[in-house]
């Protein structure tokens, strides 16, 4: 791109030298205009001639080469000059614009790492991240990239996520905790024990999605390349006939001023400003997307992302934390701290989620010695013995058949009644935890124009339809089996408008099935689950909802930008063909018509790039 500048400016000096001074000799004038040309048009000659051999005659290159050694050939060697030299100005803008939106994404994703500290025979060996084998131990450093994914078996640290997720904040670990490659590690010396090859580590696929992104192209991209394959060659067409068949047909007309306009017609037509800001538009809006932490796989889900009517999401691990939470405590007669302790020392064996949230709000260190038995009852609950007191822990059904009296709670979550030496004592109640923004993230989407949102679970009725209304979810759908799932949204399909589009949102581990059927399919949080990569269409790497805010914002934005584009570029060509074909426009109007809106394109082009994560 340097080198192309010096040689415009090289080339501009000569041209306005022969222009403005003018030399008595016109010879003298007119070998500086050569001279210039060459040093500035001789790259687009070529290539045309080139293309020509090939079979590829009708391209910008060839426009380009015709209109102006033809305005050598009528005289107008200023004219000739100055078309290549705006042409080229024109795409030294597009080298820049293009490089500009190219770094944008490769800064953000570059994340690849060059090196692994592998821990071998009680020494740290420097080796490329391929040479890694699961189970080994790398040792990550601070200011370091984590090479792989693993789970930290020594040391803590802060992790910048940020060219994975899109978040500032940095993210605390300690032993114990998985960690995606890519991150840099921030502070303390880690030890991580690597759980996948290079190959299949978050990293890689990553790399892997934005690199074939522009692979898939959008219907906009598809029908810009095809209008220029038939507009090209039928714009020639005309431009032949107006300089042949007028001077024919209407008396006195000079050769010469058709050819002119035959010419000026040529520089006016090139399709230049739609076949290069329509590609540019989609290639800024997934860099745009990457920025805020959402991996796009190609442009045609972002233009069908813009359509999209109704949104689907699954609940758990979507809309809810997916992790179940101590809501309540309700004692009668003993204390709730000695009734949350004497039903987490019943729980204390238990791996069951509802347990785990028992033992994580108790909090304090279990004496396994108070435990004198434990029996688990299927379907039912926990009979245990804590210290001198029979305890029962468990739902309705445990209550009925050890005949206590009870409390029935009707509030929406998992209960657990506790009994004591056969005598009610209270109850717990546990439930999913709403995300924090879910509630905004269903308001915005509707803000956003769509239509109808829908979510399906497997939970029980009253605790789906419970979420549902509190989130302001149009349709819910419960206790729904995989497959059930698949035929709620194959219905759901069927119901949508033909130019719209249905979306589903998943965590990306069980919902493979219903991501692929989806016009679009989300993962959510998804990063490291490769059923998510896999079936998905869009990657949102963190697990907040509104990200998806964020996405359908900036697919419309981009698709705006696309049609502001198509609709400027062909009124503004078809204003100055017609110009042209009068001889009302001369070749000067052409060149800075074709340059100027291909500019003006490439700029509102670029707007996309400019793009915020929303707050919700």
């Amino acid at each position: 791109m340097k080198k192309k500048g010096i040689k415009i400016i090289i080339a501009t000096i000569l041209f306005l030298i022969a222009f403005i001074i003018k030399f008595n000799n016109e010879w003298i004038n007119n070998t500086i205009y050569i001279v210039s040309y060459i040093i500035v048009g001789l790259q687009i000659v070529r290539k045309a001639i080139r293309n020509i051999i090939r079979g590829k005659v009708f391209d910008e290159n060839f426009l380009m080469t015709v209109a102006t050694i033809g305005a050598f050939g009528i005289g107008e060697y200023p004219e000739a000059v100055a078309v290549m030299l705006f042409y080229q100005v024109g795409e030294l803008f597009q080298s820049y614009a293009v490089d500009k939106s190219r770094k944008s994404i490769s800064s953000l994703m570059d994340i690849r790492p060059d090196f692994a500290n592998i821990e071998r025979d009680g020494k740290i060996q420097k080796v490329e991240p391929e040479d890694v084998e699961i189970g080994e131990i790398i040792v990550v450093k601070p200011g370091e990239r984590i090479p792989l994914d693993g789970n930290i078996i020594e040391g803590r640290s802060s992790l910048d996520t940020k060219a994975l997720t899109g978040e500032t904040i940095p993210r605390d670990v300690e032993e114990g905790e998985e960690v995606l490659s890519g991150c840099i590690n921030l502070n303390g010396v880690v030890k991580i024990k690597v759980t996948k090859k290079y190959q299949e580590s978050t990293v890689s696929k990553i790399l892997d999605l934005v690199e074939n992104a522009s692979s898939k192209k959008s219907k906009s991209e598809n029908f810009i390349t095809k209008f220029a394959r038939y507009y090209t060659p039928i714009v020639v067409v005309i431009a032949v006939i107006l300089a042949i068949v007028p001077p024919i047909i209407i008396k006195n007309a000079a050769f010469s001023d058709w050819l002119y306009r035959a010419l000026s017609f040529l520089v006016v037509s090139c399709p230049c400003a739609l076949v290069i800001s329509i590609p540019l538009s989609f290639f800024g809006g997934i860099g745009g997307a990457s920025k805020m932490g959402i991996l796009i796989k190609g442009s045609n889900y972002l233009e069908q992302l813009a359509r999209t009517e109704t949104i689907v999401f699954d609940k758990t691990g979507t809309l809810t934390e997916g992790v179940f939470e101590v809501q309540k405590v309700e004692a009668m007669d003993i204390s709730e701290e000695e009734l949350l302790k004497i039903t987490a020392y019943s729980e204390y064996y238990s791996n069951h989620p509802i347990g785990l949230s028992v033992k994580k709000a108790y909090n304090k260190e279990i004496d396994e010695k108070q435990i004198i038995k434990i029996e688990e009852l299927p379907g039912q609950g926990i009979v245990s013995r804590i210290g001198e007191q029979d305890v029962l822990v468990g739902n309705e059904k445990l209550m009925d058949e050890k005949q206590i009296k009870f409390t029935r709670c009707n509030e929406i979550g998992t209960i657990l009644y506790v009994a004591i030496e056969g005598k009610y004592v209270g109850h717990i109640l546990i439930s999913d935890k709403i995300k924090r923004d879910s509630i905004n993230t269903i308001k915005e989407l509707k803000r956003n124009n769509i239509k109808q949102t829908v979510m399906l679970t497997g939970d029980r009725k009253n605790v789906g339809e419970s979420v549902a209304e509190k989130l302001g979810i149009d349709k819910v759908f419960t206790e729904l089996l995989p497959d059930g799932k698949v035929k709620k949204v194959e219905n759901l399909l069927k119901e949508k408008s033909e130019r719209g589009r249905l979306a589903f949102v998943g965590d990306g581990i069980n919902d493979a099935p219903v991501l692929t059927l989806a016009d679009i399919g989300i993962a959510m949080g998804g990063l490291g689950s490769d059923a998510a990569i896999e079936a998905a269409d869009i990657v949102l790497m963190t697990d907040e909802p509104s990200k998806i805010v964020n996405a359908i914002q900036l697919s419309k934005k981009t698709m705006r930008i696309v049609k502001e584009n198509i609709i400027f570029a062909i009124f503004v060509k078809v204003l100055v063909l017609v110009l042209s074909a009068f001889g009302i426009s001369t070749m000067w109007e052409a060149v800075f018509a074709d340059v100027g809106v291909s500019v003006i394109a490439i700029i509102n082009a670029l707007r996309v790039l400019r793009v915020k994560n929303i707050s919700l």
